[in-house]
This record gives structure tokens, C-alpha cells and sequence, in this order.
């Protein structure tokens, strides 16, 4: 796992081992990030669900101003704090150790991107996704991971399903609000 492209291009990040975790592909990173491409240049991004971090990572290095990194699990965070520290991140980006629903009720920030992969089957996606949609500024993306044969809303909260992106078993489902997506 590296960062693909940007100022930390071809850094090698950690990851943690083990069947639960799945870090996202490079494949579907890839496509990912070119979905949000345009988005990202001087903007706020949380990466819910944060993992290794190689998502909060790559908009860094892609350009975003500032990333929040958020998991619960004190393994993830340890890997987190030393991806950051290797990509040379650590005055843009903000790692939260915290519940993804407790950190949602007490952030009073807004995002212009989220990234939403949470562990698969849990039912976390659809808990998690109409929390964020009430920490997105006007005109925010959000991209969700997520298995292909799991069934997202198609409206959450004034944001509405767009494209939507499918890579073998492995789906992106991206969301924008209702006046953007119709624009």
C-alpha cells in the first residue's frame, strides 16, 4: 500500500494485518480518487472509518488542506500516527481516536469530502452516512466503500446518490446534494 500520487508520491504506508481489516485496494483507490479530483484542492476532508489512513493521506498529498482521521480501534490510530509522520503530514492532518457517532455529535466542523469505508456487513454505512451528511458544507462530496451487494438510499438528509461505480464485489457510491446533482 503507497500513496499514489502528489507531494507524498510512492511513500509506503503500514497497515495493520489480520482479518479485520481491508484496506482499500489500489485499483479502487485509484478510481477514487479520480472521482474526486477537482475536489479536493485546498479543502477539508474527513476520513471516517480511517484504518490505516491511506485515504485522509492521499487528499493530503493530492492537496487538501487539512484531513481529520478518525477510527476507534487504538491499533489503527498507533498506524495512523506513523503513516502521517512518514508522509510528513502531521500539521494537516488531525487523528481522533473516537466512536465515528460520538465524534460526528461532537464536531462542530464541516467537511467539503468525507470518505466512508467502514467494516463491511455491519450495518455501520447506514448508521454513519446520514450523520455526515449534517457535517458537510454546501456543495460537499461523500464517497462510500462498500460491498456491491449492499444497497445504499438513494436520498439521505438533502443529498442524493449519484454515479455510482462498481469494481468487481467492491462498489463507490458517491453523494452530493440534491441542487448539485441536478445541476
Amino acid at each position: 500500500m503507497r500513496i499514489i500520487t502528489g507531494s507524498a508520491r510512492g511513500k509506503k504506508l503500514v497497515t495493520l494485518e489480520g482479518e479485520q481489516v481491508r484496506p482499500t485496494s489500489e485499483r479502487v483507490k485509484e478510481s477514487l480518487f479520480n472521482i474526486v479530483q477537482f475536489d479536493l484542492e485546498g479543502r477539508r476532508v474527513l476520513d471516517l472509518f480511517a484504518g490505516s489512513g491511506q485515504l485522509g493521506l492521499e487528499a493530503v498529498s493530492r492537496g487538501a488542506k487539512q484531513a481529520i482521521l478518525v477510527d476507534c480501534a487504538k491499533e489503527s490510530v498507533e498506524v495512523i500516527r506513523k503513516n502521517t509522520a512518514h508522509c510528513g503530514f502531521s500539521d494537516r492532518v488531525q487523528i481522533v481516536q473516537m466512536d465515528f457517532a460520538a465524534y460526528l455529535a461532537s464536531n462542530p466542523q464541516k467537511f467539503d469530502v468525507a470518505f466512508l469505508d467502514p467494516p463491511y456487513l455491519h450495518g455501520l454505512l447506514q448508521k454513519a452516512l446520514p450523520l455526515v451528511v449534517q457535517a458537510m458544507n454546501p456543495g460537499g462530496t461523500i464517497l462510500c466503500e462498500h460491498p456491491t451487494d449492499e444497497q445504499l438510499p438513494d436520498e439521505v438528509g438533502g443529498f442524493c446518490a449519484g454515479k455510482r461505480y462498481r469494481y468487481g464485489k467492491i462498489s463507490l457510491t458517491m453523494y452530493r446534494r440534491k441542487e448539485v446533482v441536478e445541476v
